[in-house]
């Protein structure tokens, strides 16, 4: 139940549980307001705290309004209060996926705390005989028909909520991946063990203390901090695994067609340079100094393909990760052979992917379904870069690393003996930007 009202809106307390308000909705609303007045009231409770309308309301503050209409809904205490606004939030349409987790894991443990959750194990002949709950608990199958989804999906959303270290969500707020469920239970299945170990120390410490056992409470307190650390430490490499392989997906859905040859107005030649807006591009013997003159070495990572003529060591001095792509069972061979210090090797879609470094990096999850050899560059370059960095192709191939940093904000240093390879290269880019090479050499 609830009355409409008119309400002093500097009377109106806003809680620290809202949302940010989206600048572009508030210009919208006020255009509208302005037009057409108010057309939806905002909802308090009778102690005038908001429960719905923050866009709302912040557009009648920006047009001065001294009043505003509100619907007041009658709560007994602070956790109705908060429960009518967590079901207001629910209903809206544009919640992302952590955020619906969260809300429906908070909405939960408020009613738990009120008595109303039922307890795992439960059933209607549960409280048979005792005294009548009246509502009685509400069940998972009950509380996710509620929320309008399956509980298999309500299930998820809580495990997402619950097992995501909070520093981890901080991270994950406002991008890509708080909107795929899909991702955010690859990061939130990440460090379950660390999580369990460090639930289980944060019980005992509690139960410590309360027995005044306070150097065992201590101990059990600092396990459970370096629990937490290495489950935040796990779940932060999972999120960058997560995001990479989202990365390698949409450039390999972009690249399905081929790149077809058809005449252009340039060639190249042996020597030739040509500066691509921020890229260089190299005609001639990438291993000869003459390109290693053009590149800079303070490159983030550099990509290429092994050959049996492979003179290209120099990689491991002028990038902070190297990674070479071979063909299965070449990868020992290989670093048999040449200097460039082995870290790990990653096996995607088939293909072997070699990591080399002069320091100490962590191994990633290996990612799965990335297809093709330009997911796998997209892959690489979002999980060991970040835009502005530069990046190293001595084998201009199909232009797979040239065009993943022009679409991705890095800057790459490619070449090729083959003229041909390099007007390929060079003619993607083109098509891509819209812009023209120039030739500097």
């Amino acid at each position: 139940m609830y009355i409409t009202s008119l309400v002093d809106i500097d009377q109106i307390k806003v809680g620290p549980h809202r949302r940010p308000v989206k600048d572009e909705k508030v210009v919208e609303l006020m255009e509208s307001i302005k037009a057409n007045g108010l057309l939806n009231p905002i909802t308090l409770d009778q102690q005038l705290n908001l429960i719905a309308g923050l866009h709302r309301l912040t557009a009648c503050q920006l047009l001065r309004l001294e009043e505003i209409e509100c619907k007041i809904i009658q709560c007994e205490d602070a956790q109705q209060a908060r429960l009518a606004e967590i079901d207001e939030n629910l209903i809206r349409s544009e919640l992302d996926a952590l955020e619906r987790a969260e809300l429906w894991a908070e909405r939960e443990q408020i009613l738990e705390q009120m008595g109303l959750r039922a307890r795992a194990g439960d059933n209607q002949y549960s409280y048979k005989g005792s005294e009548l709950i009246s509502p009685p608990p509400k069940t998972t199958l009950e509380l996710a028909k509620e929320a309008g989804y399956t509980k298999r999906t309500f299930q998820q959303g809580k495990q997402i909520a619950k097992s995501i270290a909070p520093e981890v969500k901080k991270v994950i707020e406002g991008t890509a991946i708080a909107k795929s469920p899909t991702a955010l239970l690859k990061v939130a299945r990440t460090a379950r063990k660390e999580r369990e170990r460090a639930e289980k120390a944060e019980k005992a410490a509690l139960e410590a203390k309360a027995r005044q056992q306070q150097e065992e409470a201590e101990r059990q307190a600092k396990l459970a901090a370096q629990e937490r650390a290495k489950q935040r430490e796990l779940q932060l490499l999972a999120l960058r695994s997560v995001a990479a392989e989202r990365a390698a997906k949409l450039a390999a859905r972009e690249n399905q067609l081929e790149v077809k040859q058809q005449e252009d107005v340039f060639s190249s030649q042996p020597g030739d340079q040509w500066l691509l807006d921020r890229h260089l591009v190299y005609c001639g013997n990438t291993s000869s100094d003459a390109f290693v003159n053009c590149i800079r070495s303070n490159a983030a990572l550099a990509i290429a393909t092994s050959s049996a003529a492979w003179e290209h060591d120099y990689l491991i001095d002028e990038a902070h990760v190297v990674a070479v792509l071979c063909s299965e069972g070449f990868i020992h061979q290989f670093c048999n052979r040449h200097r460039m210090p082995f870290k790990f090797e990653l096996l995607i879609n088939g293909l072997y992917v070699a990591i080399f470094s002069h320091q100490s990096i962590p191994e990633p999850q290996k990612p799965i379904n990335i297809e093709g050899v330009e997911g796998i560059v997209a892959y690489l370059v979002s999980l060991y870069t970040n835009p502005g960095n530069f990046v190293i192709a001595p084998f201009v191939g199909h232009g797979e690393v040239l065009i993943t940093c022009e679409r991705t904000g890095r800057i790459c240093f490619s070449g090729d003996e083959n003229p041909e390879l390099i007007r390929r290269a060079i003619r993607r880019w083109q098509k891509l930007t819209g812009k023209q090479a120039e030739k500097i050499v």
